[in-house]
């Protein structure tokens, strides 16, 4: 069942400020990212199926085998459609706060990155200190102006529809088994969707 959320006055005030960021002009010294993430269940064919031969369609055998699990990034300015969504073990501090660096690095002339997010509980200064030192961790966290979604209000974020785009266009209903092929899909999607007009039907 759907559940309307209490609209209490941190979340109109959350609610508000991001609002308001999307409706300002583009100015690439002040860029606005957002980012969310997607968690992924690594499976393999429990056996190999058939491939598809004229007038006998493919066959997939229903049986998997678990892999692990690992995790999107999803990252994307709203204003431009540019992507930095990609693929890692998981989605601890660590990978959060690298995660973050290429963000900073990719607006390296930016005054200051505005970056939405949700309030999950790497997604703190504390990541970036504890992957990069205090002194690199909090210079690092200083590029940015965070932006957090209210509790509830994740569908203000737009990295929330990067991650079903991934899911539909990327993953659909394919068995990945392993990081490396995962990252590589993830990849090649990212450049297609960046730029359609390139993609050869």
């Amino acid at each position: 069942m759907w559940c309307v959320p209490e609209l209490n006055g941190e979340f109109i005030e959350r609610m508000e400020n991001v609002l308001e960021l999307y409706a300002r002009p583009y100015d690439w010294k002040q860029p606005v990212v957002a980012l969310d993430e997607r968690p992924v269940q690594l499976l393999d064919p429990q056996r190999n199926g058939a491939a598809m031969r004229p007038s006998k369609p493919a066959r997939v055998d229903y049986e998997y085998v678990r892999r692990g699990t690992a995790n999107i990034f999803c990252v994307v300015e709203p204003l431009t459609g540019d992507r930095m969504t990609r693929a890692t073990r998981n989605r601890k501090g660590a990978a959060y706060a690298r995660t973050l660096a290429r963000i900073a690095k990719r607006y390296a002339s930016a005054r200051t990155i505005h970056l939405v997010q949700d309030n999950l509980s790497t997604h703190t200064e504390k990541s970036l200190v504890a992957t990069f030192g205090a002194r690199s961790g909090r210079k690092l966290w200083r590029r940015f102006t965070v932006h957090y979604t209210p509790k509830h209000g994740s569908w203000l974020n737009p990295a929330e529809i990067e991650a079903s785009l991934v899911a539909r266009e990327c993953l659909g209903t394919r068995r990945i088994g392993d990081l490396t092929t995962l990252r590589r899909e993830v990849t090649a999607w990212r450049r297609r969707a960046s730029h359609p007009s390139r993609t050869i039907n």
